[in-house]
């Protein structure tokens, strides 16, 4: 379970981090284009990266909620991760997609070894 739980602090901190980045650096060019569709987009990718940091730590200090926070964590997870590669096939950004099916796979793991 531990490897788990930093699987899911890492993920979840990653893609606050990656966010932020893109913000900060303004290479979020739908805030101009479409922006009510990104922000609703933002908002379930960050509430999917607080869930896995709050479930990672819930995991690590063997908290009675850590195990269900984190299944349904993995379960948004799985679900972003389903969904954004097509923004990045539909650019020819092809790596992209590899690493949403290296994220997949892991979490799956990480489910098997919680569940």
């Amino acid at each position: 379970m531990t490897l788990a739980a930093i699987y899911a602090i890492l993920v979840g901190v990653a893609m606050i981090a990656q966010w932020s980045l893109s913000y900060a650096t303004r290479k979020i060019p739908e805030l101009r284009t479409e922006p009510i569709r990104i922000r609703f987009h933002i908002a379930g990718e960050a509430a999917t990266a607080l869930s896995l940091v709050a479930a990672g730590i819930g995991l690590l200090s063997s908290q009675g909620w850590g195990c269900t926070l984190y299944l349904v964590a993995m379960g948004m997870l799985f679900y972003t991760a389903m969904v954004s590669p097509g923004y990045f096939a539909q650019q020819g950004k092809w790596q992209w997609t590899v690493v949403f099916a290296v994220l997949i796979a892991l979490g799956i793991v990480g489910v098997l070894t919680v569940a």
